[in-house]
């Protein structure tokens, strides 16, 4: 079974998986060339692979977040339509993450993950929990039972980190009349309204009970259109049934839930861009353990490194210094910076072309400002005086030539360490960028998707741009 798909999501697909295989066809031969860089980097690699078996399968994660006794498992029983997560009046009956499948229709296939109260969990293990869970997770729903505590805010805010669509689903409305339902929806609203500016809720009529002072704002807040009410196990009414006697009994009747709402929500979202939301999410993972790798690459080969950039220091101070003509000691040391940068691209495994190293020092270039202005026009000025130098006559010509030379390959070297130690920071970024790179790739789905869908929403969040 597979998600529903059109052709711009289908792209969007094939290209995020392209990605991935690219990374490790890039990545494998290294674990091969040494035994501590293969130890180092094969979580990564495993994770990877990982990562692009679960596009393979076309699976979408919704994972329930929430603190204890708000209804995350009758929420994903309702959406199942069968009671197969347990559910009870005690709390904490979820002790570890658990999983069911859910198939809503013939071509969408779901796998709901069902999580622990975030509350009674000791602190570093609910982190490490949600972190994981909402690390493999494509869409977040995040279950409240009424006003929104300090407690919930704060876990909101810690799941909003990892960058990954939310649903905030309001249970058990059949416990509040009509007009309490609409106030807690408003004040939810009004909540998001503060987070947005990061304003004190007391200038908007929230309740103290909420919290006294936001004093960390959400990023990207919730929009009222994700907040869903539901009644997912209704409580059981009393029901008065009179015999033909005259008896009198009653009993109770366990109402359906009011699911509805949050269901075409989630099928909506998947409907319109289930197939991207696949790829966002699976890039995005990718990125960040192509980042890790790249560090550990980076980690492993320091001395190697090290090695190269200061042997290219001296042959571009030996080029440059020695070089006669002005003209070509510019171009000389643009290629010895060139070749510096390829060279370090081959030690971390980036196949890197002239065309990507020449980008890469032109960021540098502008990201260093004056010093490498500074470099060029030394580069000229002396390179003229050298040349003068030439022109004149005995001892004191050669002098003053030989002096020029020392200054300029002075400068010319320091350039060169200063590109190869600026070469390694956008080097780690590994092939995050580049024609199937991950940031590429993710900023070109963002750009296509329907600007008021709730996956759009996430290019405003720099870890997700690559911004």
């Amino acid at each position: 079974m597979s998600l529903p798909s059109n052709h711009l999501g289908e792209q969007n697909y094939n290209r995020a998986k392209a990605s991935i295989r690219q990374t490790l066809a890039w990545y494998l031969p290294k674990t091969r060339e040494s035994i501590e860089l293969g130890l180092a980097i094969d979580p990564e690699i495993t994770a990877l692979q990982r990562v692009l078996e679960k596009l393979d399968q076309s699976l979408i994660r919704v994972a329930a977040f929430g603190l204890v006794s708000r209804g995350k498992s009758a929420v994903l029983n309702a959406l199942v339509g069968q009671n197969i997560l347990p559910t009870g009046a005690t709390n904490g009956v979820t002790q570890a993450p658990r999983s069911i499948l859910w198939q809503p229709s013939p071509k969408v296939q779901v796998e709901l993950i069902d999580t622990p109260g975030l509350d009674e969990i000791a602190g570093a293990a609910r982190a490490e929990m949600a972190r994981r869970v909402a690390q493999q997770a494509d869409l977040i729903l995040f279950v409240v039972a009424g006003d929104i505590t300090r407690t919930e805010y704060e876990a909101l805010r810690d799941l909003r980190s990892h960058h990954k669509p939310i649903i905030l689903v309001f249970n058990k409305i059949d416990l509040y009349p009509e007009t309490d339902r609409r106030e807690i929806c408003q004040q939810l609203h009004k909540l998001n309204i503060a987070i947005a500016h990061n304003s004190s809720p007391e200038r908007i009529d929230i309740p103290d009970q909420v919290f006294n002072t936001i004093s960390d704002p959400l990023p990207d807040p919730l929009l009222p259109e994700d907040i869903v009410m539901v009644a997912a196990a209704p409580v059981p009414i009393s029901v008065r049934i009179e015999a033909l006697d005259g008896t009198v009994t009653e009993t109770w009747e366990q109402l359906p839930p009011q699911i509805d709402e949050l269901q075409q929500k989630i099928l909506d979202l998947l409907n319109e861009s289930g197939r991207s939301l696949l790829a966002l999410n699976a890039l995005v993972q990718a990125r960040d353990l192509q980042n890790t790798i790249a560090e550990k690459i980076i980690d492993t080969t320091a001395h190697q490194a090290e090695a190269l950039i200061w042997r290219y220091v001296q042959y571009k101070s030996a080029a440059v210094g020695l070089n006669p003509l002005a003209v070509l000691d510019v171009a000389g040391g643009f290629l010895a910076d060139l070749a510096l940068i390829r060279s370090l691209a081959k030690l971390y495994g980036l196949p890197i072309t002239s065309y990507e190293a020449a980008k890469v020092w032109q960021k540098i270039i502008f990201s260093s400002g004056y010093l490498f202005l500074v470099e060029i026009a030394g580069n000229l000025f002396l390179g003229l005086g050298k040349g003068v130098a030439l022109l004149g006559e005995g001892l004191g010509g050669i002098t003053s030539y030989g002096s020029a030379a020392i200054v300029q390959g002075t400068v010319a070297g320091y350039g060169a360490y200063l590109v190869g130690k600026a070469a390694q920071t956008y080097l780690q970024q590994g092939c995050t960028w580049g024609e199937l790179g991950a940031n590429t790739v993710i900023q070109e789905i963002i750009a296509q998707l329907n600007p008021t869908s709730i996956v759009y929403r996430l290019q405003q969040e720099s870890s997700i741009t690559g911004k």
